[in-house]
This record gives C-alpha cells, sequence and structure tokens, in this order.
C-alpha cells in the first residue's frame, strides 16, 4: 500500500489531509507496511512528512517510520 505526495505537495492541508486518511486506512488494513512517497527534491515534504508522523494520535498508529535507504525519496511505515 502506497500514497505519493506530488500531487498535493503545495497545499498544507491537503499533505495533512492526504497522510491522516493514508495512514488510518493503512492502519486499519492488516498490512504490515506501507510507504509514502514524498520525492527526493530538497527533502522538505519528507521531514514534514516525519514530524507528521510524530504526532501523539499518529505515533499510536505506527511501530516505526524511516526514510528507505536505498530510496531516500520514499517514507516506510510499519505497523
Amino acid at each position: 500500500m502506497s500514497v505519493d505526495l506530488h500531487s498535493v505537495f503545495r497545499n498544507t492541508r491537503d499533505i495533512d489531509t492526504t497522510l491522516r486518511t493514508f495512514v488510518l486506512r493503512a492502519a486499519a488494513s492488516g498490512e504490515p507496511s506501507a510507504e509514502i512517497i514524498c520525492g527526493k527534491g530538497e527533502g522538505k515534504l519528507r521531514a514534514r512528512v516525519l514530524t507528521y508522523l510524530r504526532q501523539p494520535q499518529i505515533a499510536k498508529l505506527v511501530t516505526g517510520a524511516a526514510v528507505d535507504p536505498d530510496n531516500e525519496g520514499r517514507v516506510v511505515l510499519r505497523f
């Protein structure tokens, strides 16, 4: 399961809504992992995603989140 944030990266509210919806759906799916594609670029979107995932209500759902060592434009979530 994955989500690509390239289409919403310019709008803060859309980023948060997309992330919230995706994390809730991914956690409920029963899959052991999921990925968020934020792109390489300057890393601002990736930093925003990692900050979002550290919020207490989201951290309860996700057991781990890390930047993929093979592709820094991808964040892998573990449930």
